[in-house]
């Protein structure tokens, strides 16, 4: 190394920069005394400053011995003074300097005597070498850097000397400024080109080592050996954004776990959860998992409790007050809180079940013990639910994996002891996903469901205390282990009668409310609602009535809004077509004469009760009988057995015993488009045909209801209460049941069964002649056999 000539020149120390030889560099200057520096050059003419890295860059006004000696002396080559009093400047360096002495000049910059210096080339050999290394090297750096313009800078390092070369590198190198101090100082160009490739290795391993990283992070690939520069790096940039604290959340997650009085399983398997999500990076999917589930397990009620209210009086005239009728699910409520007053400790170890057709109040029923209970009201839906994890839950190795639909109810409810309803029972269905009525008996088992176990919890929940209520449409639709946990009420379609008061007490004012005519003095006469009833709605609920009345009461809220009136409005029966057009149903009412080959059944569905009429007729044929009317598989074969019945006892029938040779019978049950089944309308059919074969005519007025076996005797069936309401309100007021049905009756409400008349059977012997206008007289010529005697005259 050689020096030459010292020089004057004002002196401008930069912050975190340093300036090489032969490269041109764009900064802004803002510091008052470099200002005062920049302006000394620009107006002596000169345009030579003095550029040194300051050794502490936090220093606004360091000290000579604040810099460091060695630096460039660079020529301005431009410079713009900006809105904000600072200066734009681009310089281009010329040589190394030596600060000999620094001083402080008048006007208060920094004035150096420096010594230029030259550079040494050393062995020509090994700096081509050099070079060629630090080329390639350079290359590769900056196709890895995406911060770099590759070919604006690959460009300024092609041909020219190994010094320069050396130079231009290492001012684009991205680095800190102590590592391009050192470059800057080392004069020897091998020494520099050297101590740059161990620089350029070093980057190139980080750069390389990032892409990396990247790549994988974006196929969700995790590798051991990244997992700690990884690890490091997001704790630098959490660090430098402030976003530390994560010991603050852990420490509250903590003091909640203690909080949440868990059992000692529950509390276990959350403090061991906690720990894990210690160790896992915050932004891992995994920790997200295990925070959710720590979330769970402390947002679940397990100690605390609805204060229970069991008070009958205020209970019964809550039940009272939002529900006509119903004595038995009434009177059900007020035995459980009485047995909770005498037995507050005891565990719920019944599960209520309400079966009845639509509109009969099930879920609204449901709603009003909660209220008189004291209790969290919580409803779950199962209509549709076919998946058995919509019960148990998901295990959390699954992707997405929640609770059971039981376990989020119960969240919600916020409480150990609501009133749970499962909503439609009888809507669950099964496919390759497990069956979720297998499930549900873990649920509604007394003796088991104090240790629940959910698939994600995965620790034992109890639901010992919850009281638990389904309702369901159908029985027969619920598996028979399920019934068997079940204490089935049933809830019969209304009378007309009972329907009127619902609709006089509940849902007249209901509407009027609903509508804004509360106040407008809108008055129903009761034939009006006795009309929509019978001619507009046809039901064992009183949903579809309750949508009618609605009707009525948007046209009479226009009316008013229009000014068509203005003070009291009376809806008359004459007024009805007008408001809802022509009745959609003709009043139901018996058959108006007796007729041969029909007769009445009785039949129920998921809607109430319905009046069959079974129609036979007999052609000419081969012994053939067809059965019609969309009927399934139980009641044709119901039909066949009437048929076998009355083919067996031809004879004793007045009959004769080879009708079947030459004549078809054909049985029709309408409606056709309305699919039936079940075995209840046997006795029926089989009166129809041997009123059709006997030509004698059916009574109109009976109707009946019974299951026949070939030997003609008459099993009991179901649905007795719902069928009686079919007959009373067609006008029936004779019915032939089962003698074994007859402990049913006593369901019947007390002013329908004064009216009626009920024909206790066991035998179709004991039907005939209550179905028939007379009884069938037996064959007078037949011998022992049943076989026509050919010595007797026709």
């Amino acid at each position: 190394m050689t020096t030459t000539r010292v020089e004057k020149i004002p002196m401008v120390p930069l912050r975190e920069a340093v300036v090489f030889p032969k490269t041109m560099v764009p900064f802004v200057v803002g510091r008052r005394s470099s200002l005062k520096a920049l302006e000394r050059v620009l107006e002596s003419g000169d345009r030579r400053i003095f550029l040194a890295c300051q050794r502490d860059a936090s220093a606004d006004e360091p000290q000579p011995e604040e810099i460091h000696t060695l630096g460039t002396v660079a020529t301005v080559v431009q410079s713009l003074k900006v809105a904000s009093g600072n200066m734009r400047m681009l310089v281009e360096g010329v040589s190394r300097a030596r600060a000999v002495d620094v001083t402080r000049s008048p006007e208060g910059f920094l004035d150096a005597e420096v010594a230029l210096l030259d550079e040494r080339v050393g062995d020509p050999v090994k700096v081509e070498k050099l070079a060629r290394r630090v080329t390639g090297l350079f290359e590769s750096y900056v196709k890895l850097n995406p911060s770099l313009p590759a070919e604006t800078v690959l460009s300024t390092i092609r041909g020219g000397d190994p010094g320069r070369l050396a130079d231009t590198v290492s001012a684009h190198m991205v680095v800190h400024a102590e590592r391009k101090q050192d470059l800057l100082e080392r004069v020897f160009v091998d020494e520099r080109l050297e101590r740059l490739a161990q620089l350029l290795e070093g980057e190139i391993d980080k750069l390389q080592l990032d892409h990396s990283v990247d790549g994988k992070v974006k196929e969700q690939l995790e590798q051991a050996q990244r997992e700690y520069y990884l690890s490091e790096k997001i704790k630098a940039i959490q660090k430098e954004l402030g976003r530390g604290g994560r010991e603050e959340e852990f420490e509250e997650l903590r003091e909640k776990i203690e909080e949440a009085d868990m059992p000692e399983a529950a509390l276990d398997k959350a403090r061991a959860e906690l720990r894990r999500l210690e160790g896992m990076p915050p932004v891992s999917a995994e920790a997200t998992v295990s925070r959710s589930y720590i979330d769970w397990l402390i947002e679940m009620p397990w100690k605390a409790r609805s204060r229970e209210k069991r008070d009958l009086i205020r209970a019964r005239k809550i039940l009272d007050r939002d529900h006509h009728g119903l004595t038995e699910v009434k009177e059900r409520i007020l035995e459980h809180l009485a047995v909770a007053q005498l037995a507050p400790r005891r565990r719920q170890n019944t599960i209520l079940c309400l079966v009845g057709p639509p509109g009969v109040g099930k879920t609204s029923l449901a709603r009003s013990i909660a209220e008189a209970t004291g209790r969290k009201f919580v409803r779950l839906s199962l209509g549709g639910v076919r998946d058995e994890a919509e019960v148990r839950g998901h295990r959390r190795t699954y992707i997405g994996a929640f609770p059971g639909r039981i376990i989020q109810m119960i969240r919600k409810a916020k409480t150990r002891n609501p009133l749970f309803l499962l909503d439609e029972l009888d809507k669950m269905s099964t496919d390759f996903r497990g069956d979720p009525s297998a499930a549900m008996l873990e649920v509604l088992d007394p003796e088991q469901n104090h240790g629940f176990l959910d698939h994600y919890l995965d620790t034992e929940y109890d639901l010992s205390d919850v009281f638990f209520i389904a309702t369901a449409n159908v029985l027969h639709l619920i598996p028979a282990p399920l019934q068997d946990r079940l204490e089935v009420i049933r809830l019969a379609g209304y009378t007309l009668d009972e329907k009127l008061a619902i609709a006089e007490r509940f849902l007249v004012p209901k509407q009027l409310e609903a509508h804004g005519l509360a106040k407008k003095k809108v008055r129903w006469e009761k034939d009006a609602l006795q009309v929509i009833t019978e001619r507009y709605t046809r039901e064992a609920g009183v949903r579809a009535l309750e949508r009618q009345i609605a009707r009525v009461c948007r046209k009479v809220a226009r009316a008013y809004v229009e000014k068509q009136w203005k003070t009291g409005y009376e809806i008359r029966p004459e007024d009805l077509t007008e408001l809802l057009g022509i009745p959609r149903f003709r009043p139901s009412e018996a058959r108006p004469r007796n007729e041969v080959g029909v007769a009445t059944g009785l039949a129920w569905t998921s809607f109430g009760g319905e009046i069959l009429a079974p129609e036979v007729s007999v052609v000419p044929g081969r012994g053939k009988m067809a059965i019609t009317g969309q009927v399934g598989e139980v009641m044709q074969e119901s039909a066949q057995a009437a048929m076998t019945y009355v083919r067996a006892r031809a004879a004793e029938l007045g009959i004769s015993p080879s009708f079947h040779k030459d004549s078809d019978v054909h049985i029709h049950v309408p409606e056709g488009a309305i699919p039936k089944d079940g075995p209840s309308a046997g006795i029926a059919m089989a009166t129809a045909v041997v009123s059709m074969l006997t030509k004698i005519p059916a009574r109109a007025n009976v109707a009946m209801t019974g299951e026949i076996t070939l030997r003609g005797k008459v099993l009991p069936v179901g649905g007795i209460k719902e069928k009686v309401l079919a007959a009373h309100r067609c006008g029936i007021l004779e019915v032939i049941v089962p003698r074994e049905n007859e402990k049913d009756l006593s369901e019947i409400p007390a002013e329908v069964a004064g009216m009626m008349e009920f024909t206790l059977v066991e035998h179709m012997d004991e039907v005939l002649p209550a179905a028939l206008e007379r009884p069938p007289q037996p064959l007078a010529h037949l011998d022992g056999e049943g076989v026509e005697d050919p010595a007797r005259p026709n």
